[in-house]
């Protein structure tokens, strides 16, 4: 008996010696990689979601949340942008080991790994969820109920001359063609905005007619080039079943040619109209961001002159395009700030709204910006994230998938509108204390988001997408007690079918 009994001992021991160790991790940002110090050599199983934030030519890097430009939240030195900083430097892992391909936003769930080093891990097991090809290819995002959907979109150089920029060759082109066909037509929208198109007719004229080839009751049309210019120009794509052109459109030089329009637009079954300005904003490295500034007040200022045009008559605005600026520089913030104009990207998404990834960081350069009177109409808004995501190797030009998939390396931001001019102004929830939190009792208050005989709800998330807290609002000032860890959070109040984000810091 004794002998056995030492046996088991032994084997109990040896079990226990090599049981996986779990990591825990906090949901506020403040961990770091230095916390898997005495685990390096040893396996172990984290107990939160691991996200993809990189995959360049097979090259993985993971961490507990999605890193995002410190720009597309705050100012640059603000406490929103400081506090992005912080969380994106708390912790970043490279990810050997990793079978199949996945896409930037895809998480691991049960992450099982060697550590190598504070910062390097290898994969021996995991669960991988979400943002995948097939989730996307299930359909658009949800926009809400809309009668009209609109998309705005850069096709990243979709020119008919070859070797400059875009393709470098026919075949090369042929199949950026392909993809681009395979993307417009999945989106099926009724009016495009298209971005990065070569001057003259000929490149929209093949864009229009494959959308017409691959799409089921449509019959969409353009409007014909309004002049020289750059070769990137934009231009709009419309159903003339579902809308049509109340005037010409008209355009603005002001710091580069042909690169920002508006035309107004009627939907035939009713008879509404909204003015919808599309744009390519001058780059990122051509001059400081003051030449940008000068874009958006000529956007502004041509919005004015048009919309007082006696057949048009309408104060409806939408603006989309490539504007090559986040949403907290001035750029931006000459629409929002200074013309009380609402960032859809924000109003819908609040922090976790992405089109376009640089140095590993999600953001959104591809706007989509309305004015209060538009808002109001506007039942969705999202980027299609069938591009921003992808390794780049998915290109026309460096492999052979011909799938929508990376067809450019900007995200399709689509609005759903149900235009209707009457529409009073909808009771907005809002929060009391919403930048400066009170710490004597840690709490807030929803305000405006009880109505008797109507559910709704608010739902408390970390940067991660984990779920805090979600509880029914039963009161017209509803108290709600703060998660104890410090950091960011996303609030959502659910009301009458809208979800209404607001981002809250918790000190």
């Amino acid at each position: 008996m004794k002998t056995r009994f030492s046996i088991v001992a032994i084997l109990l021991l040896a079990v226990g010696m090599h049981a996986q160790v779990h990591i825990s991790i906090p949901d506020s940002g403040s961990w770091s990689g230095q916390a898997l110090s005495p685990y390096v050599g040893q396996t172990v199983v984290f107990d939160v979601p691991m996200v993809v934030c990189a995959n360049a030519n097979g090259n993985y890097v993971v961490s507990p949340w999605r890193r995002f430009q410190p720009e597309s939240h705050g100012v640059m030195g603000s406490e929103e942008y400081n506090e992005t900083v912080r969380i994106n430097n708390s912790c970043m892992f490279s990810l050997s080991g990793v079978s199949g391909y996945h896409r930037c936003g895809e998480k691991i769930y049960n992450l099982k790994a060697s550590v190598t080093s504070t910062s390097k891990l290898t994969m021996s097991g995991g669960t991988w969820r979400g943002n995948t090809r097939a989730d996307l290819e299930k359909g658009i995002p949800d926009l809400g109920d809309y009668r009209l959907l609109v998309c705005g979109f850069n096709l990243e150089n979709y020119y008919m001359t070859w070797g400059s920029m875009g393709a470098d060759s026919y075949s090369e082109h042929q199949d950026q063609r392909a993809k681009v066909s395979k993307a417009l037509a999945k989106i099926n929208a009724d009016i495009y905005g298209l971005v990065e198109l070569q001057q003259g007719d000929e490149a929209i004229a093949e864009i229009v007619s494959d959308l017409n080839k691959n799409t089921v009751g449509r019959n969409y049309q353009y409007f014909h080039d309004l002049g020289s210019g750059t070769f990137q120009k934009v231009d709009f794509v419309y159903d003339v079943n579902k809308v049509e052109p109340v005037n010409t459109p008209v355009a603005t030089d002001v710091e580069v040619q042909n690169r920002k329009k508006m035309v107004c637009f009627r939907e035939k079954a009713t008879g509404e109209k909204f003015i919808y300005s599309i744009n390519h904003f001058k780059a990122m490295n051509s001059g400081g961001s003051d030449r940008r500034v000068n874009e958006s007040q000529a956007v502004i200022k041509l919005y004015n002159s048009y919309r007082q045009n006696r057949s048009i008559m309408e104060n409806d605005l939408l603006i989309m395009g490539d504007l090559n600026c986040y949403a907290f520089t001035d750029p931006i913030l000459t629409f929002t700030e200074k013309n009380n104009m609402i960032d859809l990207h924000r109003a819908f998404h609040a922090d976790s709204s992405y089109s376009y990834m640089f140095g590993g960081m999600a953001s959104y350069i591809d706007h989509a910006i309305s004015n209060e009177t538009l808002r109001r109409q506007v039942t969705g808004m999202s980027a299609y994230h069938i591009n921003s995501d992808e390794d780049d190797k998915y290109t026309y030009d460096k492999s052979s998938d011909l799938s929508m998939f990376r067809c450019s390396d900007h995200d399709p931001v689509l609005v759903g509108l149900k235009l209707d001019s009457t529409l009073s102004q909808p009771i907005v929830p809002y929060l009391n204390s919403l930048d400066i939190l009170e710490k004597k009792d840690h709490q807030l208050v929803i305000q405006n988001a009880y109505e008797p005989g109507l559910r709704s709800f608010y739902a408390i998330y970390t940067v991660s997408g984990m779920l805090q807290e979600q509880q029914e609002i039963t009161s017209l000032y509803h108290t709600v007690d703060l998660p104890q860890a410090p950091g960011v959070y996303l609030l959502y109040i659910y009301y009458k079918g809208t979800a209404y984000p607001r981002r809250i810091v918790v000190r």
